[in-house]
């Protein structure tokens, strides 16, 4: 964690490592496609000729992490040896090189392979790098971002012959046309439009041949970099997040699955007066291709442009549909990228990728609100408590902690949703709020000293990813709106506190009577 956060007035993450995909720059929503948390290639026409294998084989899959894990460890090593000579000024030059250096190679050696081994680069744009200068971390985190927005196609061909070992027969047997034009890439598999025979508009997603295949080994190559993250980012509990991957890989492989999701949710807010979810087709979904009904609506960029009461509106109904599953149904979404959601005619929104999904424990959920309860009074005391029973701070580190300073921080980092107060949040979310007063550098350690206590449970990984991520949308979409009040409806049972709390409100009071 950035312990200058505090007094540069930028709301540092809880845990010291929810910096998102979206941390410092612009929201890739404006050209991400409609259809899922993908971006579409280029202009929509699918670039064959760029369009990258799955090394699936293990041997050259793990020489490749296995070249960079060796020769980033020799060179550290060498920058360490070195710098017991240097000035501490050249010292600190060198290793703001070197960890340079490494995320540049990391991206660029991960970025030749999809899976897994993509999805440890995907992981790793959610770390600040203490070690780089400032000037540098929005380049890096830029380039990080590239290995889930800037996906080039599979070319149909290859893909076609798994959807009809997937269908059981020929294509034109289910559909009565399909796109072979990708107009969506991702990590795992790539979307198309497409017809029934029925009539019926819709979109398939197909999983990429030999992903599945890779994945193990990936997992396996993932471990490897561990040591690697532990330099990019000492303070971060790489066991915690290499547990989340591990288990959200494998459950984001099985497409059913995410059929399965997408169809509760779907239930739960049936008749939902302003929140969307597509069908499944669920005759047409396997566990490697995934169809459901096509959405037409704006996406992110058209939305940003319209007046700020629509604005507002958009980004309330995007805050209630992710704190409204995770404090009322006790599911965490984790992945609120703005590609994934739509703003339709009717004025509701459609809410369209379902494959990050994780159920959340009663006593989780608990530990939340007694975290957000003791920042809204600002009782420190209750505060350090609470962040003790809910495994973010271990018991032995309880009492070495300063309460008062613990409270200045989390206030700045869980304040926009904890405490009641109109409020508007930053372009870059909340942490990147601009200071008011001079950099106090007694303040900067003794912050940095508290935040180094702090640890992440593996549980909370997709809620501290989901609110850090919806801030920043909130913050692109410069919408307005009492965000403590609204989640204390979630959080606390409280009153609604908007025309569309109360729409809501009657909706489950029916279902409740029903």
């Amino acid at each position: 964690m950035r312990a200058d956060a505090l007094d540069q007035h930028e709301v540092p993450p809880l845990d010291g490592r929810e910096a998102s995909p979206l941390d410092g720059r612009e929201v890739p929503g404006a050209e991400a496609l409609d259809q899922g948390e993908v971006r579409r290639p280029g202009t929509g026409e699918a670039s064959q000729v760029d369009a990258r294998e799955v090394p699936a084989g293990r041997v050259s899959r793990t020489a490749r992490v296995g070249r960079l894990v060796a020769g980033q460890g020799l060179r550290w090593a060498g920058m360490q040896t070195a710098n017991r000579l240097r000035s501490p000024e050249r010292a600190t030059a060198a290793r703001h090189e070197r960890t340079t250096a490494l995320v540049e190679e990391l991206v660029e050696q991960l970025g030749r392979m999809r899976g897994a081994a993509m999805k440890v680069g995907q992981m790793l744009s959610m770390v600040e790098f203490e070690d780089v200068p400032e000037e540098q971390r929005r380049e890096l985190q830029a380039k990080l971002a590239k290995l889930r927005d800037d996906i080039p196609p599979v070319p149909f061909a290859r893909l076609e012959r798994l959807m009809r070992d997937e269908l059981g027969g020929p294509l034109n047997r289910f559909f009565s046309d399909v796109d072979e034009r990708a107009f969506a890439a991702a990590s795992i598999g790539q979307v198309h439009r497409a017809v029934t025979v029925e009539g019926d508009e819709v979109v398939v997603k197909i999983q990429y041949p030999g992903v599945a295949e890779a994945v193990d080994t990936d997992l396996g190559n993932a471990r490897l970099l561990l040591p690697l993250l532990r330099r990019l980012a000492p303070g971060l509990d790489t066991e915690a997040l290499f547990s989340e991957l591990r288990e959200r890989i494998g459950e984001e492989l099985d497409y059913e699955l995410e059929a399965q999701s997408q169809r509760r949710v779907q239930r739960l807010l049936r008749g939902h007066p302003f929140i969307f979810v597509p069908r499944v087709h669920g005759e047409l979904s396997t566990r490697r291709m995934l169809v459901s009904d096509y959405v037409d609506g704006d996406r992110f960029d058209a939305v940003r442009e319209l007046p700020q009461s629509q604005r507002d509106r958009y980004g309330e109904i995007v805050f209630r549909f992710f704190f409204g599953l995770l404090y009322r149904d006790r599911i965490a979404l984790g992945d609120p990228h703005p590609g994934n959601y739509l703003l339709r005619r009717d004025g509701s929104v459609a809410f369209l990728d379902y494959g990050l999904l994780r159920d959340v424990s009663a006593r989780r959920i608990g530990a939340e609100r007694e975290i957000a309860s003791a920042v809204r009074d600002q009782d420190a005391g209750g505060l350090e408590a609470a962040l003790v029973a809910g495994g973010y701070l271990p018991i032995d580190d309880a009492g070495a902690t300063d309460a008062e300073i613990v409270l200045r921080i989390m206030r700045r980092a869980t304040g926009w949703y904890a405490v009641p107060g109109e409020s508007r949040i930053p372009a870059g979310g909340p942490r990147h709020a601009r200071r008011r007063d001079p950099v106090d550098p007694g303040r900067r350690a003794a912050a940095r000293e508290q935040v180094n206590r702090f640890t992440l449970p593996a549980d909370a990984v997709l809620i501290r990813r989901m609110h850090g991520i919806v801030a920043m949308v909130l913050g692109q979409l410069r919408a307005r709106a009492d965000w403590g009040a609204i989640a204390a409806e979630y959080l606390h049972g409280g009153p609604p506190a908007s025309e569309l709390g109360r729409s809501e409100a009657e909706l489950f009071a029916r279902l409740r009577a029903a």
